[in-house]
């Protein structure tokens, strides 16, 4: 039986998603319990990595938080190696990343754009902006990609392009988050494109260009949902109505800036919770069959 150490360190990754990604946790929920703790696990490590990266509210100047993220990775990659895990969540995450297996790699390459956080405030082009994406949410496709059972080596692309359409939507939902925090993730050659400033998105309401830019990008996050869905039929089939779930939920945002008219700069727009429950409940009854079926 796993010790109460480990127990308590599952618990509090579960509690990080349901705090902090209440749609990436509703759609959780679908998956068979064996395999969601594990979710969950990897999703507390990513969290609190991105917590260190961005804790305004605290006095720790950027060297203070940059020191903190690299003392959390070096004691992430020696529990990897054997080291007990003295951190509370660190058990979890490292049981898992063992029992699947999970390529170290992807860890590094996550630390590694977690780093840039701390300094890059803009990038020139798309292919910037995706090689930084490939460490922040690429690599979440990847790393999670075993626990859901791919039946097909060709699943991985589309759990990295599923990585990326989540990434994009959230860029654009935060806009004017990230923007107060000093980072700007819309590619500078496409805010000169359509003759936006930094000012234009410090605005109460989106201009014109604003909302031509954020249409935009709305299309390009949609390429990659589009890119991503062919795989979901490529899990096992207790895996299917989760990312399913997933993939329509945060699709869900992009029709939500739509229907506010790009007026988001100063306002976060959510898929309603009378919608998400909807999905839930419809994708839940294909959740029971598929693991009934996987039980025999």
């Amino acid at each position: 039986m796993a010790s109460p150490t480990l127990t308590a360190a599952y618990e509090r990754c579960r509690r990080l998603n349901a705090r902090h990604g209440r749609s990436f946790y509703l759609a959780t929920l679908l998956l068979p319990a064996w395999k969601r703790r594990h979710v969950h696990a990897l999703y507390g490590l990513t969290r609190h990595a991105d917590e260190i990266v961005d804790d305004l509210s605290s006095t720790a100047t950027v060297a203070e938080r940059g020191d903190a993220l690299a003392a959390f990775a070096d004691r992430f990659f020696a529990a990897l190696d054997g080291s007990p895990a003295h951190d509370p969540l660190l058990p979890a995450v490292v049981h898992t990343v063992r029992a699947f297996d999970i390529d170290r790699d992807v860890f590094t390459r996550f630390f590694r754009s977690m780093t840039m956080d701390l300094t890059v405030s803009s990038y020139a082009t798309y292919d910037d902006t995706l090689s930084y994406m490939e460490g922040s949410a690429a690599v979440i496709g990847e790393m999670t990609l075993p626990i859901l059972e791919p039946l097909d080596p060709d699943a991985l692309e589309p759990a990295r392009q599923l990585g990326f359409a989540f990434q994009l939507t959230n860029f654009l939902r935060d806009v004017g988050e990230d923007l107060g925090r000093g980072r700007v993730y819309l590619p500078a050659e496409d805010l000169a494109r359509f003759g936006v400033t930094r000012d234009d998105l410090a605005a109460p309401r989106a201009s014109t260009a604003v909302r031509d830019l954020l249409a935009f990008e709305v299309a390009r996050a949609r390429a990659h949902y589009a890119a991503a869905e062919p795989g979901i039929d490529l899990l096992a089939p207790s895996s299917r109505p989760c990312v399913r779930t997933a993939h329509t939920l945060y699709g869900g945002i992009l029709r939500e800036i739509e229907r506010a008219d790009f007026q988001i700069l100063r306002r976060r727009v959510a898929v309603p919770v009378r919608t998400r429950l909807g999905l839930f409940a419809k994708a839940h009854r294909s959740a029971v069959r598929a693991h009934r079926a996987e039980l025999g």
